[in-house]
């Protein structure tokens, strides 16, 4: 698989964000104003699982997203669709999209908003994998017992 383009990562970023720490990371931000184009729209997309992770797909089920396009101020287009029911994340995320396309803006709005959220992300993501790694059984096989 290629690597994510730097978008495609601050999106994953806005994506996965608690909406509140969202909220008060982009309360002091200076984000231009926008318009809605779409939304925010709740619908529902189908999840796809595979078998073994590797064999043939099966639907999941469905799972609740909303998604959302803005114009800002400076004419760049945003979009976001995030996991849930929350349109104010979504209008802020698709918001945020749009302001962080503007050279202008991009360097401040990355280390004001998008770095704290990947940084929270990462630490909760190795917190899971430390207390996942507490549960570790660790099984000895003959052959290793013989030695």
């Amino acid at each position: 698989m290629d690597d994510p383009t730097p978008r495609q990562n601050w999106m994953r970023i806005l994506a996965r964000a608690d909406a509140a720490t969202l909220r008060s990371l982009t309360a002091s931000a200076d984000l231009p104003p926008h318009i809605r184009l779409r939304g925010p729209e709740t619908g529902l997309v189908m999840v796809q699982g595979r078998a073994g992770g590797t064999g043939g797909a099966f639907n999941m089920g469905e799972m609740t997203v909303v998604r959302c396009t803005v114009r800002n101020a400076a004419g760049q287009t945003g979009h976001a669709t995030i996991c849930g029911r929350s349109h104010d994340h979504a209008e802020i995320a698709a918001a945020l999209d749009a302001a962080l396309q503007d050279e202008h803006r991009h360097d401040a709005l990355m280390e004001a908003v998008i770095t704290p959220l990947a940084q929270a992300q990462q630490a909760a993501r190795l917190a899971t994998a430390e207390r996942a790694a507490a549960t570790k059984v660790q099984f000895f096989t003959m052959a290793t017992m013989r030695s």
